[in-house]
């Protein structure tokens, strides 16, 4: 209880700021189509037809709820308005991107690490790539890749992975050197190869660092993902219902498909968090 109770107050001053946002910034629309009409409205009636517009500016907070409801359990799964088969659609692409930039950056960390050659020419080059806007990349992805014959998952999960790769290269990098002097020096005096000290002291040591850098490095993957759906002519993912629901102007599609993705951030979040936890446990690095 003492726990929840800071966060529901958190949760109740949102929804409230919420409401009052959403009577104010609707409140244009009301107000010119009554006075199209010459109707003279009450409060209480103009605060209900700011907060039940069709396309609202910005919808209210239990217009999204409903909008939400409606796309995850008022569909059927396999339907093309279903939020559920729109974030599968994203969530195979996001986890397929974030293996191969998890991957990459673990192996290009391993290499800076173990090649000073490696840490100077590499090392430049991936900061330098994070500075080019995902933006202006991901279209060319998409038409590189689609004047080649692929579309899909695959330049989606390329787009991720450009995204992800560099968070658990900083990590792994930060990770694989913060191995203790005295134990590097004890390995060698025991004539430990390099494979050896990597395996047995440099790698978990570096633990807590990779698996913070992988959560950083998750939600990348989602941002990159949905950004890769963006692209004019895509009709899967939730990128692309963020799409169709700004052409149309359904603002509460847009929200609704806003809080999936901020869930499925979440939940894949947690489902790193929650491994840390057992990797960490059962390395004897937390109880």
């Amino acid at each position: 209880m003492r726990n929840t109770l800071p966060v529901l107050t958190v949760l109740l001053a949102v929804v409230a700021i919420w409401y009052v946002a959403a009577i104010g910034m609707n409140s244009t629309w009301v107000r010119d189509q009554a006075a199209r009409s010459e109707t003279v409205l009450g409060m209480g009636e103009f605060v209900r037809q700011t907060l039940s517009l069709d396309r609202p500016v910005l919808p209210a907070p239990h217009q999204v709820a409903a909008g939400l409801w409606d796309g995850v359990f008022g569909q059927k799964i396999t339907s093309k308005r279903s939020l559920v088969w729109h974030g599968w659609i994203t969530l195979s692409a996001t986890l397929a991107g974030f293996a191969i930039g998890s991957l990459a950056g673990i192996g290009l960390a391993v290499g800076i690490v173990h090649d000073r050659a490696m840490n100077q020419s590499v090392m430049p080059w991936a900061v330098a790539s994070q500075t080019v806007p995902i933006l202006a990349i991901a279209p060319m992805v998409i038409v590189v890749f689609a004047s080649a014959g692929i579309t899909g998952l695959l330049p989606k999960a390329i787009i991720a992975a450009w995204l992800s790769f560099f968070p658990v290269l900083v990590g792994m990098v930060k990770g694989l050197r913060t191995a203790d002097a005295m134990q590097l020096d004890l390995m060698r005096s025991w004539n430990a190869s390099r494979s050896q000290v990597f395996w047995r002291l440099r790698l978990p040591s570096s633990m807590p660092y990779l698996f913070a850098s992988l959560k950083v490095a998750v939600a990348a993957a989602l941002v990159g993902t949905i950004v890769g759906e963006l692209p004019a002519g895509a009709s899967a993912g939730l990128g692309a219902r963020l799409l169709s629901g700004s052409y149309y102007g359904q603002t509460v599609q847009i929200w609704a498909a806003l809080f999936v993705a901020a869930a499925l951030a979440a939940g894949l979040v947690f489902l790193i968090g929650w491994i840390e936890r057992l990797a960490l446990r059962r390395m004897g690095l937390a109880r």
